[in-house]
């Protein structure tokens, strides 16, 4: 199994984000309360793994970083995902000659 990167996000006094980098859980549980493990995440690599006392996750970033976020990091970044409307996608068409002859046979 690859080394895992614990990646906390909370948001600053002026509304930037502060992302920071643990090489592992014991260097966050030096910061954060453990309250329990996770034990029903449909992504297997993250069970297991601490959950702290205000944070949300472990949520999968990456396959080597696991990452948390302070609630109101997830609420926000939670409304900018929802909000993003995704590329409006085209069918191709078949030139009109290729449709005339198809239906003529």
């Amino acid at each position: 199994m690859a080394k895992k990167t614990f990646r906390i996000v909370t948001r600053g006094e002026q509304g930037q984000l502060h992302i920071r980098d643990y090489p592992d859980a014991d260097s966050v549980l030096e910061i954060h309360t453990q309250i329990g493990t996770d034990d029903c995440s449909t992504d297997l690599s993250l069970r297991g793994l601490p959950v702290f006392r205000g944070l949300i996750g472990p949520m999968s970033e990456s396959k080597t970083i696991v990452r948390y976020e302070t609630p109101d990091v997830f609420e926000a970044m939670t409304k900018e995902w929802t909000a993003a409307k995704p590329p409006r996608r085209t069918r191709r068409r078949k030139p009109a000659a290729a449709d005339a002859e198809h239906s003529a046979s």
